[in-house]
C-alpha cells in the first residue's frame, strides 16, 4: 500500500499500526474500516486480523507493525506525515511502550513533520507526560459533533508544538468552541455510502470563530458519494490555511 496520500491537508500516511474500534458517531462510516475489508481480501497481510464484529470489522484487528517503525528513515526529502490513517495510536490495546518507539522515531527524524489523530482524547491526557514531544510533532483530536468538544479540553494539556482539531467528519454545529491554545482547525463533510450531510452554515461559523481566535483554518470537503463529489469551495474560495503559514503539497 503506497504511502503517498490523496488527503489535501498531509503529504504521506504511515501506519505503525492498523485496526481500530467505533467510540463515537464519527466513527459509524469510517473509510479506514471500509478500506480495511477490501485490502484483506486482496491479500494484503497487515488487514489480516480481524476485529471484533461488533465495533470492528474483517481486517480491522488492532495490530502492532514493528517493522514500519523504520519506514521514515527511508524518505530522503522532508514529508509531512499522517501517522496512522489507518488506526488510532491512543487505542487502548496499543502499549505505551510501542507508542514511545513511535515518538523516538518521529524524534530522530526532525526533518519530518508528523500529525497524530485521536479519538482517544483521555488516554491521550493521562500518557502525554511520559512521551517525548519534539517540536515536529503535531497533536489533533477528532470532534464531529459539540457533545465530543470536551477532547479540545484534553489537547489543551498535551505540550504539543502544534495542536489541531479535525472537525470530520462535521455531523452538527460546533458553536463557540474554546480555541484557546489551538493552532490549526480542518472541517469536512462525510463521504461514501451512507454520507450524513453537512450545513453550510456549520462550516462558515467555524470559519468565523477561527478567524476570530487566529487559528489556520483548513476546510478539505463537502463530502457527498465520494470526497469530491461536491467540491471544496466555501463561499468559492478554497481554505487551505495551515499552522505558521506551511504550505501542504496536497492541497
Amino acid at each position: 500500500m503506497a504511502d503517498r496520500t490523496g488527503i489535501e491537508w498531509t503529504e504521506t500516511t504511515w501506519n505503525p499500526t492498523t485496526g481500530c474500534d467505533r467510540v463515537s458517531i464519527g466513527c459509524d462510516n469510517c473509510y479506514a474500516l471500509t478500506l480495511a475489508k477490501r485490502l484483506k481480501a486482496m491479500g494484503n497481510p497487515k488487514y489480516q486480523n480481524d476485529g471484533d464484529p461488533k465495533t470492528s470489522g474483517p481486517g480491522f484487528g488492532l495490530t502492532l507493525h514493528e517493522y514500519q517503525l523504520e519506514l521514515p528513515y527511508r524518505w530522503r526529502a522532508p514529508r509531512l506525515v499522517f501517522v496512522n490513517s489507518m488506526s488510532d495510536l491512543f487505542h487502548p490495546e496499543v502499549p505505551l511502550e510501542f507508542i514511545q518507539k513511535v515518538f523516538a522515531v518521529m524524534a530522530d527524524t526532525p526533518q519530518h513533520t508528523y500529525q497524530i489523530l485521536t479519538k482517544r482524547s483521555q488516554r491521550l491526557a493521562a500518557l502525554a507526560e511520559e512521551l517525548d514531544w519534539q517540536e515536529n510533532i503535531w497533536m489533533g483530536v477528532t470532534v464531529e459533533t459539540e457533545r465530543y468538544a470536551f477532547r479540545i479540553d484534553h489537547l489543551r494539556s498535551v505540550n504539543a508544538a502544534v495542536r489541531f482539531i479535525s472537525a470530520e467528519p462535521l455531523l452538527g454545529p460546533l458553536p463557540d468552541l474554546n480555541l484557546s491554545g489551538i493552532n490549526w482547525l480542518i472541517a469536512g463533510g462525510e463521504s461514501g455510502h451512507g454520507a450524513r450531510p453537512v450545513e453550510e452554515s456549520w462550516v462558515r461559523d467555524l470559519r468565523d470563530q477561527c478567524i476570530a481566535a487566529g487559528t489556520a483554518f483548513f476546510f478539505k470537503q463537502w463530502g457527498g458519494r465520494t470526497p469530491k463529489a461536491n467540491g471544496r469551495e466555501l463561499d468559492g474560495i478554497h481554505h487551505d490555511d495551515m499552522p505558521d503559514g506551511l504550505v501542504c503539497a496536497g492541497s
